[in-house]
């Protein structure tokens, strides 16, 4: 498989899962308005870069035919639509490309709720069968790994969103969530004709809060007298506002009934509801984590998918599954960011015009190179 540097487009792994901006001047110098002449007085956005030419591309083979891959999932499990699925993408990818028997791999799912020794008892049974690497997908496997890592010394475990202090053996697999989710709310500012837009969170944690600080400080950077309300589906140590379409769209309703015209979520298989509520009212909705746009169970929503931020979880548990059959883990990026293609933003369908997707490159741009600081923390 032909990949870009670490971390950056692993096209073939990606899962086949705005209505256009055209902006205007506002005729005082200082900034836009959108076309409907209503929403937001945007600033003065960045110039986007100048094209550059593809960086070179990693074509070794690696031989991963001996090996026998474990993968954890969090709630929801494959088929959610938007975290897990993507880690499934990795998985089916690393398989493939690696060279990986089929009865060489294993995928276990996690129930709501679950306590702490589901989890130990569910990456014990994956590492005392021989599997190794095995990635835990989510913060979830945190207090589990603390645990159960030290047991197997010799397995290599990969933990996505989180990281195992002091356990040599975990390769934490984390994601600068706030820098994708700045450009979502870019797009947001851009696209609302009441300049108010909402966000859905699925539980009320410091990681989707990282969510909502970047698409805050996005949509603020774009159109500083902007409205942004916010509502998580359930509060810390509930998570089932992950898996709860009913209550995202309850709750997307409720954002909706105040006035926001475009919604964002960072919700899991919950955002399912969101974009729900978002038909229904005739809003716009972005997607979260996957290309949601192109995922055949939302196909029904499409058109009111204005465009998604992406979490290469896809990326990250490939290049971990790689990198553990070169024995190459120190390759790894400390943190999957805009920089190393990580995170980002997919707009298909022709949706974004050439001015807006200019707008979106030129903040992306500043973030890279550290003009403007994305903060992690509403």
């Amino acid at each position: 498989m032909r990949r870009r540097t670490r971390g950056t487009a692993v096209a073939a792994i990606a899962l086949t899962l705005l209505a256009s901006a055209c902006a205007k001047d506002s005729g005082n110098g200082t900034g836009s308005t959108n076309a409907a002449g209503a929403g937001c007085e945007f600033s003065t956005p960045p110039t986007a870069p100048a094209a550059t030419s593809t960086t070179a591309t990693d074509s070794q083979k690696i031989d991963g035919s001996a090996l026998k891959i474990g993968l954890a999932y969090d709630i929801g499990g494959r088929g959610d639509a938007s975290f897990n699925d993507l880690a499934a993408a990795g998985f089916d990818q690393a398989i493939k490309d690696l060279g990986v028997k089929k009865e060489n791999t294993r995928e276990l799912s996690a129930a709501p709720n679950e306590d702490e020794a589901a989890k130990q008892t569910r990456l014990r049974q994956l590492a005392s069968e021989g599997f190794n690497p095995i990635v835990g997908v989510g913060f979830a496997y945190t207090e589990s790994l603390k645990v159960v890592a030290p047991e197997f010394p010799n397995v290599k475990f990969g933990l996505v969103d989180s990281a195992v202090d002091g356990a040599t053996n975990v390769t934490p697999l984390v994601f600068a969530e706030q820098e994708g989710s700045f450009l979502a709310g870019v797009v947001a500012a851009y696209q609302s004709k009441k300049c108010h837009i909402g966000f859905i969170g699925g539980v009320d944690i410091p990681l989707i809060q990282k969510f909502e600080a970047g698409y805050t400080q996005g949509a603020k950077a774009a159109a500083p007298k902007i409205q942004v309300d916010k509502k998580y589906i359930t509060p810390a140590g509930d998570f089932t506002g992950f898996q709860d379409p009913p209550k995202g769209q309850e709750a997307t309703k409720g954002l909706i009934d105040k006035g926001a015209d475009v919604v964002y979520h960072a919700a899991g298989a919950s955002g399912i509801g969101m974009f729900a509520a978002a038909k229904q009212a005739g809003v716009l909705a972005i997607g979260c984590d996957a290309d949601q746009y192109n995922q055949p169970s939302l196909a029904a929503n499409k058109d009111i998918i204005a465009a998604s931020s992406l979490k290469r979880v896809d990326v990250a548990v490939y290049d971990f599954y790689r990198a553990a059959a070169k024995n190459d883990l120190a390759s790894l990026p400390k943190v999957f960011d805009l920089k190393v293609n990580g995170v980002g933003y997919a707009a298909p369908g022709g949706k974004v015009d050439a001015k807006l997707q200019g707008i979106l490159e030129g903040y992306k741009q500043q973030i890279i190179d550290g003009k403007i600081k994305v903060s992690d923390k509403p």
